[in-house]
């Protein structure tokens, strides 16, 4: 119910900033102005979003698999689609070592979901069905469709603030100052996508216990995951460092995950069982300054957070 509010909040108060342009700009600066520059914005973020899983699937290497091939993968996508209401999405193999998982698609009926070549010898049938139940709910949800039609917003901001700091628009008496707070709220109106990106994650992971999926199995697959991204290498990351956002979790910072997730994997097991999830109900955990800082830029929350979270979430289903 929280998360639901505060989704909600940041998004009515996304919305009363792009009201709030409209207003300074028809009165300093012109309507036709303001009005180009949205359209303009609005066009590159369709246009975006209608080629977008072409891009994704160019980037990642995807190859889409039939039933033959991967028996048991199209039948752990089958019961989770079948549960959560919607389509069965085509499913993928990425070719790359990172292991990890992700979806999109621009509607229900063309919804995918993709495993890489790497988290497929990584977990287990548990851990794995939980990752696609994240990755489902993320279908389900229509995440990437909220999270193109808010990043309008900060693209309205920088062309607004772009068009009046460095052409004509600034020979206009107040074209400067309203450069400037084009720019304050574009930085602004980027923080609150990033942190509804955040919510979005912690919606994902509710939803996959909600379709049957034990937290301590999505704990254990993320814990799993922040490890095995920690082992490979900077050029193999490289590659796919643009499409990050679209992963399970962010590989980029798995080295300095690892150092907070010691302090949930008591017994060194490489797990997280069920007493190692219940202590972090009452047990508190430690996210240093700086970590807390980086995930204010980043797509996916403070893992240690996340996993605390799911901690959160026992009741949900039996395990």
């Amino acid at each position: 119910m929280w998360l639901k509010l505060k989704l909600f909040l940041v998004m009515s108060f996304m919305f009363a900033i792009v009201y709030g342009l409209v207003v300074v700009v028809a009165n300093y600066a012109g309507i036709p102005s303001f009005w180009f520059y949205g359209v303009l914005a609005t066009a590159m973020m369709l246009f975006q979003y209608m080629i977008g899983p072409k891009m994704v699937e160019w980037q990642m290497g995807i190859r889409y698999v039939s039933e033959q091939e991967y028996p048991v993968l199209h039948r752990m996508v089958n019961e989770l689609s079948r549960d959560a209401g919607i389509p069965k999405p085509k499913i993928g193999i990425a070719r790359m070592p990172i292991p990890n998982a992700f979806a999109f698609g621009r509607w229900a009926k063309d919804g995918r979901v993709c495993v890489t070549e790497g988290i497929m010898s990584l977990l287990n049938e548990n851990e794995l069905r939980a990752v696609l139940g994240h990755e489902m709910s993320h279908l389900k949800n229509k995440d990437v469709a909220v999270i193109t039609m808010i990043s309008v917003i900060p693209m309205i901001c920088w062309y607004l603030a772009w068009n009046q700091l460095f052409s004509g628009g600034r020979e206009r008496g107040n074209g400067v100052l309203i450069g400037i707070v084009a720019f304050i709220v574009y930085l602004i109106t980027n923080l609150l996508v990033l942190y509804v990106s955040r919510i979005r994650e912690y919606y994902a992971d509710e939803g996959a216990v909600k379709l049957g999926n034990s937290p301590h199995h999505l704990a254990t697959a993320l814990y799993k995951l922040v490890y095995g991204s920690a082992r490979v290498s900077k050029e193999a990351l490289k590659p796919v460092e643009g499409m990050k956002a679209f992963f399970a979790n962010d590989p980029s910072r798995a080295s300095s995950d690892i150092t907070e997730l010691s302090q949930i994997d008591l017994d060194g097991s490489g797990t997280i069982d069920i007493n190692e999830l219940m202590a972090l109900r009452t047990r508190p955990v430690k996210v240093k300054t700086s970590d807390k800082l980086m995930e204010m830029l980043s797509t996916h929350p403070n893992m240690l957070k996340r996993i605390q979270r799911l901690s959160s979430l026992q009741g949900i289903s039996a395990y």
